[in-house]
């Protein structure tokens, strides 16, 4: 180690000695009270064996500080905090003779009072941000135990015996350990009936096989509830529209019956109140006769009369002014059908069909009893929509900085039009642009802002599947079917290589459950033209690097491909000329004799010139696809939950069809060529599962695995850019940057390093640290390769099993502060196993501050 290095080390070691110490040597019971014990641990044995349940440390009152590695920060954070700062502040400034005068003179009156009020707002502050002691509580303890009680006996154990013991120590520290004796455990024996309505009953009966109450498990609380939950959705979906779960209730007997439980359920019937007096009733089935849709409501108007009306299909809707919907746009969006009868779910899908077009505000649905039916039984279902705003619009703006682009400001726009059609339908025209500053552009970063983009796409969405044939049975109204058409345009001047993108999109989605979502893409067509592809090895130098090197150890500095400066000397192959023209007399079936290539220098050649090919070639893709996607998070705030995508896409085989039936002729690739472009053709498949253990207290497990292969066929062997695969950045494998992570163990010596196969899992551990302030740990393993297309570098290709172990490895740390609306992330990654490097150096390698990849991104990364 040289002296630089020796002395930044002993720097690092002293600075990490100090904070330790500073840590160790703050006094955590500095805010106890004389008496009084911090709580240091809670224990819990149960029948003498301590338990690690924290389901049963859940029930506890009171708990101990949070503990970062042992060291309870917040309470040190909120131990700093003064209890009197004010009058400290006070006693400062009049301790000295003329130290106020002097501070008044020097910074005026206004700023002293302003310093006093600024170290009250930090005081203020380290109090919030720490946490205060955990001072033992007795009777906190005390309903601990009860809680305690509570949870054996909703979970079987009648007969429990909790007890604590307080252990103080003279550190003003103490310990609570609880002592919980269960006993036997109760189960269910039997479960009897009494229930007045006889439709209540026969109900009843005819689902009884679903009952969350099983003779012979053991008692449980929650089982009970969970039948009453069950038995009340069964009854509001049966007809039942007066029933309510508090109806339903239980006894138990336990007399003399060995630790079994033989339960009673009980429903009597409704109580109705007429007057002053009030009597039962029993249950009735009630049938929907009547579906009223008020199209345009609102509170000004709702005593008004509707001007205008229509029917359809036994649906009346009406409008206070000129109806504006078409009858079939209004009665898709309603599951509540005239003659049914009457069910609690119908209208929850009504409301979220109708929330679905995003035409209307949340609608009201209200029912009441039909005047025209002397039994009672029949219910007329009035909804009440009120319309949105016709149009909408939207402004963007935002600042960017990549490995590429130093810096870029990104504007855009967006119009939204409703009902367009009468039919509820929806166009959205959105238009995006941005100008950034990147010193790899052509032009040597003569000019600040030297790239840029604009694009503008247009979506139309329909409430339906647009379909020749009849879907309703294939796909009813109720799982939302919505059809969309996508147009788009996109025009980038980047660092050489300029582009023009045109896509077009029809596709279906609709949705089965409120957790899975299915989209059927039938055409997805993308072209993409390159402007600039005489540029190319002005962008790529590392590919132009190597392909000059061999240039020079083959030909000689007069030669023609070099640029040939005044003294006719040179070493640099001219671009694109000298270039292209090396690639080509190198590759070529009878190349020349002075080049005196081996067989490594023209393999390499061969790779440059597919990369540049792949890169340079126009793309034409014709692609249909399917998605399939399971959900269960029910909310943003919801931490444990699981998500699954599945994604199966073929390319070119309606083309190549089309190619094959037309008798079109190959072009020299034997290829097929449309509007003078070879079409791809490939079948690509992707696999994502995301999961997630909220383990209390803020601190969360999350997981992530993906794998995806694309094989290219027929009229391709290779998969064009815009559909392959990327290792690294801040939302992979964090110890890679973007783009430079395989494939496989090649070193990532492009400067886009992407393939076709791909492997990527992640796991981190979430913690909180202060507050909004929150921490991670993280492990990232995967890479890219090329399989079964043109790339034929052995260290880029996936060839066999063994190949798996090319796997990269990364770990790190990283902070988040959460701002509510969006999360600011930090995430410092290290190479631990880089499959690049050489055998004996692949592990821990790439493990310091200088060598580490720092990746700061917005929101989690999955």
């Amino acid at each position: 180690m040289n002296k630089f290095g020796l002395k930044h080390f002993l720097t690092k070691i002293l600075l990490i000695t100090l904070t330790i110490a500073f840590l160790f040597s703050c006094n955590a019971v500095k805010r106890v009270p004389e008496k009084k014990y911090l709580l240091d641990n809670n224990q819990i044995f149960v029948d003498s064996t301590k338990s690690k349940d924290p389901k049963l440390y859940s029930q506890l009152y009171q708990k101990p500080n949070i503990k970062l590695l042992g060291i309870p920060i917040r309470l040190h954070i909120y131990n700093l905090a003064k209890t009197n700062q004010d009058s400290l502040y006070q006693d400062w400034l009049t301790r000295t003779p003329n130290r106020e005068k002097k501070l008044i003179k020097l910074l005026s009156k206004k700023q002293v009072d302003r310093l006093g009020v600024g170290l009250h707002r930090i005081n203020e502050w380290l109090k919030s941000t720490g946490e205060p002691p955990s001072i033992i509580n007795e009777s906190k303890v005390k309903r601990s135990v009860k809680r305690l009680q509570s949870y054996y006996w909703n979970n079987g154990w009648f007969n429990n015996k909790i007890d604590y013991k307080i252990t103080k120590e003279d550190t003003k520290k103490a310990s609570v350990d609880y002592f919980v004796k269960p006993h036997h455990p109760y189960f269910i024996d039997s479960l009897n009936t009494k229930i007045a309505s006889k439709v209540a009953d026969s109900i009843y009966r005819l689902h009884i096989d679903k009952s969350a109450i099983i003779s012979g498990q053991q008692y449980k609380t929650l089982d009970l509830e969970s039948e009453r939950e069950r038995l009340t959705s069964l009854y509001r979906n049966s007809g039942l529209f007066h029933f309510e779960k508090q109806f339903i209730k239980f006894d138990a007997d336990t007399i003399g019956t060995d630790h079994k439980v033989n339960l009673n359920l009980l429903i009597k019937n409704r109580p109705v109140t007429i007057g002053d007096s009030t009597t039962r009733a029993p249950f009735k089935v009630h049938k929907i006769s009547k579906v009223n849709v008020f199209t345009d409501y609102s509170y000004q108007n709702r005593n008004q009369k509707p001007k205008d009306s229509t029917s359809y299909k036994g649906y009346h809707i009406y409008g206070f002014d000129k109806i504006k919907y078409t009858r079939k746009a209004i009665t898709n969006s309603v599951l509540i059908t005239p003659g049914k009868i009457f069910r609690d779910k119908d209208r929850t899908l009504t409301h979220n069909q109708i929330n679905n077009l995003r035409t209307f505000k949340y609608p009201n649905i209200r029912y009441k009893n039909d005047p025209k039916d002397p039994t009672g039984k029949n219910l007329i279902a009035n909804i009440l929509l009120t319309p949105r705003k016709k149009y909408s619009t939207n402004i963007d703006f935002d600042i960017s900085t990549s490995n590429i682009q130093a810096f870029g400001i990104g504007f855009g726009g967006s119009l939204l039009i409703r009902n367009i059609f009468g039919g509820a339908e929806i166009l959205e025209i959105s238009a995006r642009g941005s100008i950034g500053s990147s010193s790899d552009a052509v032009d040597g970063g003569e000019k600040f802002f030297n790239i840029s983009e604009v694009g503008t796409d247009v979506k139309l969405t329909f409430p339906k599947i647009i379909f020749p044939l009849k879907t309703n049975k294939i796909i009813p109204k109720y799982m939302s079917p919505v059809t969309n058409l996508i147009f788009g345009m996109n025009v980038q001047q980047n660092i050489g290589l300029d582009k023009q993108n045109a896509t077009g999109v029809f596709n279906y989605r609709w949705k089965p459950n409120n957790i899975v979502t299915n989209q059927l893409d039938i055409v997805n067509v993308q072209y993409v033209r390159n402007l600039n592809t005489s540029n190319y090895f002005n962008i790529y130098n590392a590919s132009y690097s190597k392909l000059n090197n061999i240039a020079n150890q083959v030909l000689e500095p007069s030669s023609a491909f070099f640029s040939q400066p005044n003294d006719g000397v040179s070493t640099s192959l001219s671009i694109p000329r000298g270039a292209n023209g090396f690639i080509a007399q190198s590759l070529s079936p009878s190349p020349n004799p002075n080049f005196d290539l081996i067989a490594s220098q023209i393999q390499e050649i061969r790779n440059i010139n597919e990369r540049k090919v792949r890169l340079t070639e126009d793309n034409l893709i014709f692609a249909s696809s399917y998605t399939y996607t399971k959900n269960n998070r029910e909310n943003l705030y919801d931490e444990s939950y699981s998500r699954f995508r599945a994604k199966v896409e073929l390319a070119g085989n309606v083309l190549r069809t089309i190619s094959n039936l037309a008798s079109l002729k190959e072009n020299s690739n034997d290829r097929f060529e449309i509007f003078g472009v070879e079409f791809s053709q490939y079948a690509k498949t992707e696999l994502d599962y995301i999961k997630h253990w909220d383990l209390g207290r803020k601190n969360i497990i999350a997981f992530r695995a993906f794998g995806g292969i694309a094989i290219p066929y027929g009229n391709a062997n290779s998969i064009p850019f815009a559909r392959s695969f990327f290792g690294g950045g801040p939302n992979d494998n964090r110890a890679w940057l973007v783009y430079d992570l395989g494939p496989g163990s090649s070193g990532g010596r492009d400067e886009f390093n992407e393939a076709n196969m791909k492997i990527a899992l992640n796991a981190e551990y979430r913690y909180n640290i202060l507050g909004s302030l929150h921490g991670a740990l993280f492990v990232d393993a995967g890479n890219i390769w090329n399989a079964l297309d043109s790339v034929e570098e052995e260290d880029a290709v996936f060839s066999r099993l063994d190949d798996i172990q090319e796997i990269a490895v990364g770990t790190g740390f990283g902070l988040r502060y959460d701002f509510n609306f969006f999360v600011l992330r930090l995430d410092v990654g290290f190479k631990t196993f880089n499959p690049a490097s050489d055998e004996d150096k692949r592990w821990f390698k790439g493990y310091n501050f200088s060598e580490a990849v720092y990746n700061f991104g917005i929101n989690y990364p999955f």
